[in-house]
C-alpha cells in the first residue's frame, strides 16, 4: 500500500514534536514536510522545516495542525487553495474562527477534533447518555488539568464535554456555559455548566464530567499517561480523512457513535 504523505505544522510543539516521532514508526505514513511559523535553522530527521506555504504544503497528502488558532486559519487557506485534508488537533477558537473552518469545510475534507484520544470520545458520548437519563435532576461540572504551558481554558476538551451534557438534555450548549474558574481548589455546581482549570506541572491531560442531585453524585472521568494516544489519534483520523469528500467531521464519526 502507498504510503500517505503528511505534514506536521508547529513542528518544535509539544504535540509536533510527538507526531514526528509516531508518525515515523507507523509504515502506513511519510513524513513530507514540516512547518513553524518562524524560520528554524536546523534540520529535523533530514527535513527543515518551513513557512506556512504553497512549497511546503505542495506535495502532501494530510496536513496534521495541533497549532494556535490564527496559525490554523493560515494553514487552511493554503490548504483550501491546493486542495488538501486537514486533521486539526488546536483548541480555542471564537466563533468567527469556527465559522471560517466551516466555510474552509465546503472545499476540502477536515476532521477537528479537541481531543483526539479513543477514551476521550468515548467520554464524550458516556457523558450524553448520562445527561439525558438524568434528567434536569442533577446539576453538572467539569473539572480539568493541563500542564502548565497551555494557555487556553476551558480546554477544548472539556467544552466538548459540556457541549455533550447539552446535547443529552436537548439543549444549547451556548445557554448552559457557567463560570470559567482558573487554579480552584474546590468550584460549586450551578444550575449551568461550571467549568474549573487547573494549570501544573507536566500534567498530559485529566477530564472529570460531574452530575449531582444533592442527594448522590455521579462521576465519569479520564486520564491520560501518554501524550503519543493523541499523535495516535491524528493518524487514525488522517489515514481515515483520505476516502472522504469536503465536510467537517469529527472523531465522532471516525468512531462511527450515533
Amino acid at each position: 500500500m502507498k504510503k500517505i504523505g503528511i505534514t506536521i505544522t508547529g513542528c518544535m510543539g509539544r504535540m509536533g514534536r510527538q507526531l514526528i516521532k509516531s508518525s515515523r514508526s507507523n509504515k502506513n505514513f511519510k513524513l513530507v514536510s514540516l512547518t513553524e511559523s518562524r524560520k528554524i535553522n536546523k534540520k529535523i530527521f533530514g527535513i527543515t522545516p518551513e513557512l506556512n506555504t504553497d512549497k511546503a504544503f505542495k506535495n502532501t497528502n494530510v496536513i496534521i495542525d495541533f497549532t494556535v488558532p490564527r496559525c490554523t486559519l493560515d494553514v487552511l487557506k493554503v490548504a483550501t487553495k491546493l486542495k488538501k485534508r486537514v486533521v486539526i488537533g488546536t483548541t480555542g477558537f471564537n466563533n468567527k474562527q469556527e465559522k471560517m473552518i466551516e466555510k474552509y469545510s465546503k472545499k476540502i475534507p477536515i476532521l477537528k477534533a479537541g481531543n483526539m484520544s479513543l477514551g476521550v470520545n468515548l467520554l464524550m458520548y458516556l457523558t450524553e447518555i448520562a445527561s439525558n437519563a438524568l434528567g434536569n435532576n442533577f446539576l453538572s461540572k467539569i473539572y480539568e488539568v493541563h500542564h502548565k504551558h497551555k494557555v487556553d481554558y476551558p480546554s477544548g476538551t472539556a467544552l466538548m464535554l459540556g457541549n455533550g451534557i447539552a446535547i443529552g438534555k436537548n439543549k444549547n450548549f451556548k445557554n448552559l456555559i457557567g463560570k470559567k474558574y482558573l487554579n480552584k481548589k474546590t468550584f460549586p455546581f450551578g444550575k449551568k455548566i461550571n467549568f474549573n482549570s487547573l494549570r501544573k506541572g507536566e500534567v498530559i491531560g485529566e477530564h472529570e464530567v460531574m452530575f449531582s442531585s444533592g442527594k448522590e453524585i455521579v462521576t465519569l472521568n479520564h486520564e491520560s499517561f501518554d501524550r503519543a494516544l493523541y499523535s495516535d489519534g491524528a493518524l487514525v483520523a488522517a489515514k481515515w480523512l483520505m476516502s472522504k469528500k469536503p465536510g467537517l467531521y469529527s472523531m465522532r464519526n471516525l468512531l462511527n457513535f450515533r
